[in-house]
């Protein structure tokens, strides 16, 4: 499809099978004109790379992914409502790649959701981009023995940082997205905060914003449970009301990390698993296969009970495993920063851990947490999230473990 622009306006467009004629329409009208599927599609792919629109106060840019969440986010914002959603990379050798928050069929559910409510809908391509950033960071982090939440690193950083400076160019004063998750003073300081559904609330995944990027945010499903949602989808008669929840580490498209791994270049090599003195128990095919508090997949046995792998030596390619009570860890070194200053706080260390309370020590490239109770299984590259009270007030990688 070619276009033709003058300023903001289609002045020659050469395109078949659309609802609507595109000359003298502007880019943002274009953006809600439906027709057949491949039409659109190439229209979505002519528009996407050059769409502006002149700014409006009242118009919301809405994060869309084709599911439930960000449909209902869009009827919240709905009329002044732009939907936009984020093309990215995923593994062609996956087996389940349409359950991804980001597949083809995702961009086309999302630009149909928009397109029956009357509102303009744009794709941005940025597969190249997001392999870039977030896929090979995800390779090297198991390469060097680390063991990263790429969904953190995608939603704290790269996808908002897209998403907003797209809000800006399509003219809206905000960007909405169907995350569970709040915003809120506190401390005179507006922050992310948790959301009212616990079950849901996906503050830990977002905790790496930028605070002074909050202002423009807004997150309207902060106050609702995942019942609620369907429900007003369901009441709307959207046709993803029912859509199942996208998979984690969506690029993976449903395959086994380590088999995602070994496609992108790490090796299996043999090497020995070990006791917590040393002594061989055992042979693995490759350290980036394992993570500490991992339990299956060990093909080793205790004499006492159950082994959980403790720890993984990168340059002697070493598993070493032991008893569930020797994961745990009292003092944790985080390579971040805090958004307060703060002397304690409570510290989630995965997406489903509880909440523990620590002591915080404010250090040069980030801080130290020493914990009330050991947490289990922590691993170098997971993030780290401090809260206090309700409010995000740290967040950082951890880079070292300790028993004391």
């Amino acid at each position: 499809m070619r276009l033709r622009l003058r300023g903001e306006r289609i002045v020659e467009a050469d395109a078949d099978g659309l609802d609507e004629s595109l000359p003298g329409l502007s880019l943002l009208e274009a953006a809600a004109v439906g027709g057949e599927p491949l039409a659109v599609e190439a229209l979505a792919a002519a528009i996407g790379p050059v769409f502006r629109a002149a700014p409006d106060p009242e118009r919301t840019a809405v994060a869309m992914s084709g599911g439930v969440d960000s449909a209902v986010a869009l009827l919240k914002a709905a009329p002044k409502a732009i939907g936009v959603t984020l093309r990215l990379w995923i593994d062609p050798a996956g087996p389940d790649i349409e359950r991804a928050c980001c597949s083809p069929d995702s961009v086309r559910l999302a630009r149909v959701t928009c397109h029956r409510l009357g509102l303009p809908h744009v794709t941005l391509d940025l597969r190249e981009q997001f392999c870039r950033e977030v896929v090979e960071p995800f390779v090297r982090s198991y390469a060097g023995g680390r063991t990263p939440n790429p969904c953190v690193r995608c939603n704290g950083s790269f996808r908002f940082e897209r998403l907003l400076a797209f809000t800006k160019r399509a003219g809206a004063s905000r960007l909405a997205s169907g995350h569970y998750a709040r915003l809120l003073e506190h401390q005179g300081k507006l922050l992310l905060a948790r959301a009212r559904d616990r079950e849901k609330d996906q503050s830990y995944m977002l905790a790496g914003v930028d605070p002074r990027l909050l202002e423009r945010l807004w997150f309207p499903l902060a106050e609702l449970t995942k019942a609620e949602t369907r429900e007003r989808a369901k009441a709307a008669r959207l046709t993803v009301a029912d859509r199942a929840e996208s998979q984690e580490a969506c690029f993976l498209g449903g395959a086994d990390y380590r088999d995602f791994l070994e496609r992108r270049g790490l090796a299996p090599r043999r090497g020995e698993i070990v006791d917590e003195k040393g002594n061989r128990l055992g042979e693995h095919g490759g350290y980036w296969r394992f993570t500490p508090g991992q339990r299956r997949g060990l093909g080793v046995a205790g004499k006492s009970g159950p082994l959980y792998v403790i720890e993984t030596r990168v340059r002697a390619n070493r598993v070493a495993v032991g008893p569930e009570q020797a994961l745990g860890r009292r003092r944790v070194d985080v390579r971040g920063k805090l958004y307060l200053p703060v002397d304690r706080a409570e510290v989630k260390l995965r997406y489903r851990s509880p909440a523990l309370p620590a002591e915080v020590e404010s250090l040069a490239a980030g801080f130290r947490l020493r914990l009330a109770e050991p947490a289990y299984a922590v691993a170098p590259g997971q993030a780290a999230v401090l809260y206090d009270e309700e409010a995000v007030v740290g967040f950082g990688l951890v880079t070292s473990a300790r028993s004391t």
